[in-house]
């Protein structure tokens, strides 16, 4: 297909677009009433249409059961991880024995870096890409303090070439080749929230374990987004 940049060729494109229909699924912030352009999917989605029913549903349930609600509710609270389970590891393309659904985003990194991140000799800095979602970068942080390391010496932020605004994959490869036995952690956000970047997962990954370190990926932006295929090489 030759693609063109005008508004004609969208629209017709858009108009033979098979997921079309699903646009009506979803509440369109709006301006001058109509509803807006929206492009920021890789960070807060739109609203889908029955989620207010559903929030709703919850709270009666809290409210007439409380704490039973756990059991008793029409969706039993106490076994959404079974539920979603499946649908997640479907999501990021994982086996459903490694998925589990559980706290917050915060929360689960602090826990995967509390086991991941072991410093050791020289091998203690963490890699990661400009503008990482703020949460992530304190994260890094906490965890150099929590092993005695300042963070200055230890955090690597990853900047993009002069000019540019994304980062290019050789960069990363050959920043992770520079670190070499300096670096304990690579960390990334799968899709960067600030610049939608989708980075090459199995590309990092692998250079991250060829230099001894650690590779990990934030997924608030990508999963559902974007195909992400963990089970690559396995």
């Amino acid at each position: 297909m030759k693609y063109e940049n005008n508004l004609d060729f969208a629209l017709v494109h858009d108009e033979r677009d098979v997921m079309r229909a699903y646009r009506s699924q979803y509440q369109f912030p709006q301006h001058e009433g109509r509803n807006m352009l929206y492009f920021t999917g890789n960070s807060l989605g739109l609203q889908p249409v029955g989620v207010r029913e559903a929030l709703m549903r919850e709270c009666d349930d809290w409210e007439k059961y409380g704490v039973e609600g756990h059991f008793l509710a029409q969706h039993p609270w106490y076994s959404y991880h079974e539920d979603l389970s499946q649908p997640s590891a479907d999501l990021v393309g994982a086996l459903l024995q490694e998925v589990v659904i559980m706290n917050q985003l915060t929360v689960n990194l602090n826990l995967l870096l509390i086991s991941f991140y072991q410093p050791q000799g020289k091998r203690r800095k963490i890699l990661f890409e400009t503008k990482p979602f703020p949460s992530d970068q304190y994260s890094f942080a906490s965890h150099a303090k929590l092993h005695g390391l300042n963070p200055d010496d230890v955090l690597v932020e990853m900047q993009p070439r002069e000019g540019e605004l994304t980062l290019r994959t050789e960069d990363i490869l050959s920043k992770i080749d520079e670190l070499g036995e300096e670096l304990a952690l690579v960390c990334f956000g799968a899709v960067n929230y600030f610049t939608g970047q989708f980075f090459d997962i199995k590309s990092i990954t692998e250079r991250a374990h060829e230099v001894g370190a650690m590779a990990g990926f934030d997924l608030a932006h990508a999963a559902g987004n974007l195909p992400c295929d963990f089970m690559i090489g396995v």
